[in-house]
Order: C-alpha cells, then sequence, then structure tokens
C-alpha cells in the first residue's frame, strides 16, 4: 500500500509538467525584452560569416510585435521591424500580405503540422517566379546546448521545396558582309526559354517557453542535385526580461 501511495504521489508531481509540455502557449513579451543571437551564415564553397545580433522588443499588441534589431558592436542604426504575435514574418508579394515565413504555431502541441506556401512574381532580375512550400511539424521536447546554456525545448521542423523560374534572356547573333558600299551587319536577337529549377529545404527551431524565443534555429537550401548551398543558424548567446 505504501509503495501504491508513493506512485501516485510521483504520478501528481510529474502530472502537471506532462500537461504544460503537452501545450504551449504564445508568449507574453513585454518592452524592453532582450535576446543576443550568434549568427552564421554558410554559402556553400563561397565561405561563410557571422555576426552578434540583438533583438529588443519595443512594443506589443494583439496581433504583432514591433522589434528592433541590430548588430553588437557597431555604430550602424538599429532596424525596427513588425512580426505576427507568434514570430512570423509577412511582407508583400504581389500585390498583398502574404506570411512568408511562420516557425511557431501556438499553441504548440505534439504532432500538431501547418503550412506555409507561397510563390512570388518577378522577385528578382534573374527569376520569373519562385515558389516556397515548407511543411511544419511539432515535433516534440528535445535537450539543445547554445552559448546562453542548456535548455530543455520544444522542436519545430519543416520540410519542402522551392521553384524558381528563369526570366527569358535575350541573346544576339549576326554576322557582317562586305558590300559596294561598306560593310552590313546583319544582327537577330533570340529571346531564351525560361527554365524551371527546383531543389529542397529544411528548418528547425528550438523553442523555450521561458525565453520567449527560439534558442536556436537552422535552415538550409539545396540545389537541384541534392548538394547545400546555404545554411543559416542563430544560437542565443543571452536573454534578459524587461522585469527581471
Amino acid at each position: 500500500m505504501k509503495t501504491t501511495r508513493t506512485i501516485l504521489l510521483l504520478i501528481s508531481l510529474v502530472a502537471p509538467t506532462l500537461v504544460h509540455a503537452e501545450s504551449v502557449a504564445a508568449p507574453k513579451l513585454s518592452e524592453g525584452d532582450t535576446w543576443t543571437y550568434v549568427n552564421t551564415i554558410e554559402n556553400g564553397p563561397n565561405g561563410w560569416h557571422q555576426s552578434h545580433d540583438e533583438i529588443v522588443v519595443l512594443r506589443t499588441t494583439s496581433d504583432h510585435i514591433y522589434f528592433e534589431t541590430k548588430q553588437v558592436g557597431t555604430t550602424q542604426a538599429a532596424k525596427e521591424l513588425i512580426a505576427g504575435s507568434d514570430w512570423s514574418r509577412s511582407r508583400n508579394v504581389n500585390g498583398s500580405e502574404t506570411t512568408v515565413n511562420r516557425p511557431l504555431s501556438f499553441p504548440l502541441t505534439v504532432g500538431k503540422t501547418w503550412e506555409v506556401k507561397y510563390t512570388e512574381a518577378h522577385p528578382n532580375v534573374q527569376h520569373a517566379s519562385e515558389s516556397f512550400d515548407s511543411r511544419f511539424k511539432v515535433v516534440g521536447p528535445e535537450s539543445v546546448e547554445v552559448p546562453a546554456g542548456k535548455f530543455d525545448a520544444i522542436k519545430v521542423e519543416a520540410e519542402g521545396d522551392w521553384t524558381a523560374e528563369t526570366a527569358p534572356i535575350q541573346s544576339a547573333t549576326g554576322g557582317a558582309f562586305s558590300t559596294q558600299g561598306g560593310t552590313t551587319v546583319i544582327a537577330q536577337t533570340r529571346k531564351a526559354a525560361p527554365t524551371a529549377v527546383t531543389g529542397r529545404l529544411y528548418k528547425a527551431f528550438w523553442y523555450v517557453p521561458e525565453t520567449g524565443r527560439w534558442v536556436k534555429s537552422v535552415e538550409e537550401y539545396y540545389g537541384s542535385n541534392g548538394v547545400r548551398t546555404q545554411r543559416f543558424t542563430s544560437e542565443l548567446e543571452s536573454f534578459k526580461h524587461a522585469t527581471q
């Protein structure tokens, strides 16, 4: 009987922790909340570079987080940005506001899935269009170690595809021949047909409720040959709540 009571007591103590881990609500942020990250960008065989960046909350509303970010140790002015209340990022795509990245979707529950999908026309001079399709899933609890320390996090993963259609290219061909009046040049222009290139993408985020943001993120992009072309890694170095 004593053993049974002991087991029941242990279950009662552990149960609240399990319930909390099964459903995590959106963070309650305050003006002045601060995070510092070390960000690393790897560009395949073209090398890499690293920076230390600080994020500070300016204000919050029911739908958005207004914040500024600046590189630590520089005199550059801070950039003021806006994100969704779940730290999602939206911008103008083809004339309408579109969500282009949503690492978190609250409440976080193990097994929860969501999708971010969009196509942008003429994003740059090289491409006539670009499409991204990212499928997110809450994997579950996972320990992670970053410069700020070791944390019990909730891991979110995403896999997906990207497609880019090249813009038509004008090419010129020509020749020259001599006549009694001189040299005549004949030129012909030919429009190269657009081609489509595709690849894969992978993302992972380790969210820690006590920090109000992820403590680590990884975003990888792969070419059509399966070779990684870019990787973006962000690791938390320090954080401070305004109320502390």
